[in-house]
């Protein structure tokens, strides 16, 4: 009776070793998976952890005045600039101006078009 017990695991077995063995590859092949996302995961945290510290020492030479963190960041890419004299820095607002004269009289008559349509009304 043991006999046929080992006979039938064993030919159960050789069936199983090809399931094991495909079982085995998916668990390597999540492994491989949770890895490479865990490893994204670090270097989103460490980036994250770089900007948060990034920050507090901006904040911190700034005097924790966030206005004026970002008034030093606007001058370092150029967006504002520091002027000599009055005569600069009222042509540079000139400048600004006649690029949204510019924008307005380019928008504005798509938006009086979009506005002034008349409404239709269905009758049955």
């Amino acid at each position: 009776m043991s006999d046929n017990i080992n006979e039938t695991n064993s030919k159960k077995g050789s069936g199983d070793t090809k399931m094991e063995k495909a079982i085995a590859q998916e668990r390597t092949d999540a492994k491989k998976g949770s890895w490479i996302l865990t490893a994204i995961a670090g270097v989103g945290a460490a980036i994250g952890l770089w900007a948060m510290v990034a920050m507090a020492v901006g904040l911190s030479r700034a005097d924790w005045q966030v206005s004026e963190m970002f008034r030093q960041y606007m001058v370092a890419i150029g967006v504002i600039r520091e002027f000599e004299t009055m005569v600069d820095f009222y042509t540079h607002i000139k400048g600004i101006e006649y690029i949204i004269a510019v924008a307005f009289l380019g928008t504005f008559p798509v938006f009086f078009k979009y506005v002034n349509q008349t409404k239709a009304t269905i009758s049955e």
